[in-house]
């Protein structure tokens, strides 16, 4: 029987040190490598209901996987007292991920409370949310009302057997779909669709997937199958670099690159020739995009992390639940940041099979999230 080694808790995450002098946030937060502090993803559930191949595979989290109490979980005060802190620091933008976030009980209280947040030039916060869709349809409406201005699903198939055999808890594609129709209805867009492309299961898909979204007021993105956590089985042979799916695509409809909305963002731009729409490649293994990372991650249970593929946090919620003031808080924010050199994804693609770090396994997406 093969061991489950999983990150269900990063019991290594220590508080950050409170530096002696408590300096202020500025708006301009920069890292070691001067790459400033924008974008902050919240996981606010490490619970899921779906077991993608690529995320939660169903071997490793079955029946019997333990999830985090809910006493260990930020509560919606703390995770807002904190999202106060980073938009002072210079976040404008914070997504809220999971596991499944939609399966976290009134997260629309949670959305009220965010919403009401200002930049550090008194603007509203960019306030998005990645869903697998599954229960989209039914929240849609109150999660508009809440605040939120965004959504991003999760599609990795339109054929129904190949993406049931992807999510793997036999979740059929019409019930996304439907969830991105009633998402756009009530005003949450544009609506991003990510397809996380692996070799040898929903490649098939790159097509079909072009061909539906094409003349859409949705914008399909293609992610490369990543090494994220230590559960997936990830091998390089399973990644189709994103420029093979810009090329396939592209043979059938013409592509002409677009640049990017903002510094940092994620996706590589393409525009359909014939006006029709856009694409979006992640291209985290083959084209590295370290060097413009802002983003910072919270994990459910208040761990700071600054990489996707880390292998340690900065426990924050020790700090909260310690009686530390605002000012202890930002400080302690702005020293981990401003010493921060995380660039895995240049590292692992000049080592392609893979970057090992003395044998630490790094957090799974479904604690961090994505």
């Amino acid at each position: 029987m093969t061991e489950k080694i999983i990150m269900l808790s990063d019991e290594r995450a220590r508080a950050p040190a409170i530096p002696a002098a408590l300096e202020p946030a500025t708006g301009d937060l920069r890292d070691a490598l001067a790459r400033p502090l924008h974008d902050l993803r919240i996981s606010i559930t490490d619970r899921c209901n779906f077991r993608c191949v690529y995320c939660m595979p169903k071997e490793v989290f079955d029946k019997d996987y333990q999830y985090l109490p809910h006493s260990s979980l930020l509560t919606f005060e703390e995770i807002t007292r904190l999202a106060r802190e980073f938009v002072a620091h210079g976040v404008e933008k914070i997504r809220l991920t999971g596991g499944e976030p939609l399966l976290r009980k009134n997260i629309e209280k949670l959305i009220g409370m965010l919403a009401e947040l200002r930049t550090v030039h008194g603007k509203p916060l960019d306030l998005t949310l990645t869903t697998n869709g599954s229960l989209l349809a039914r929240k849609a409406q109150s999660l508009k009302d809440a605040g939120l201005n965004r959504v991003t699903v999760s599609l990795d198939a339109m054929d129904d057997a190949v993406f049931r055999a992807m999510n793997d808890v036999d979740f059929a594609v019409a019930d996304v779909l439907h969830g991105i129709d009633t998402a756009h209805a009530a005003g949450l867009g544009p609506i991003k669709v990510n397809m996380v492309v692996k070799a040898g299961s929903n490649e098939q898909e790159i097509l079909p997937m072009a061909r539906y979204f094409r003349g859409t007021p949705h914008i399909l993105r293609f992610i490369e199958y990543m090494d994220v956590g230590a559960s997936n089985g990830w091998n390089m042979q399973d990644v189709i670099p994103s420029a093979e799916i810009v090329r396939r695509i592209g043979a059938e409809m013409p592509l002409a690159p677009v640049d990017p909305n903002y510094t940092g963002e994620t996706a590589a731009r393409w525009r359909y020739a014939d006006g029709r729409g856009e694409i979006g490649v992640i291209s985290s293994v083959t084209q590295a995009f370290c060097k413009d990372c802002t983003r910072a991650r919270l994990s459910t249970e208040g761990k700071l992390y600054t990489c996707l593929f880390a292998t340690r946090g900065h426990d924050l919620r020790a700090l909260l639940r310690s009686g530390r003031t605002d000012a202890e808080l930002s400080a302690a924010i702005g020293a981990v940041w401003r010493v921060r050199g995380d660039r895995y994804s240049e590292l692992r693609t000049v080592n392609t099979d893979g970057l090992v770090r003395s044998g630490e396994r790094k957090v799974e997406m479904s604690y961090i999230g994505g």
